[in-house]
């Protein structure tokens, strides 16, 4: 019986693992895609928008002295 005990496990995640799947590939599409979509791509937009943000911008100074030397 211990065969038995081995293998339960694995075949409980191999049962959850395909529920997983199909769950997620029913929830593809559907009359929520736009809306979610929409999440995604405002979410990338913050991101980017937060990364440019923290960048930190040359000034005019410097600019005019690499300008000068070029």
């Amino acid at each position: 019986m211990d065969y038995v005990a081995a293998l339960t496990p694995s075949a409980v995640m191999a049962v959850a693992f395909t529920a997983l799947i199909v769950t997620i590939v029913k929830s593809q599409g559907g009359p929520n895609k736009a809306k979610e979509d929409a999440a995604v791509d405002a979410a990338f937009a913050r991101a980017d928008a937060a990364q440019a943000a923290s960048q930190p911008q040359p000034d005019a100074e410097s600019r005019e002295s690499r300008e000068s030397r070029a």
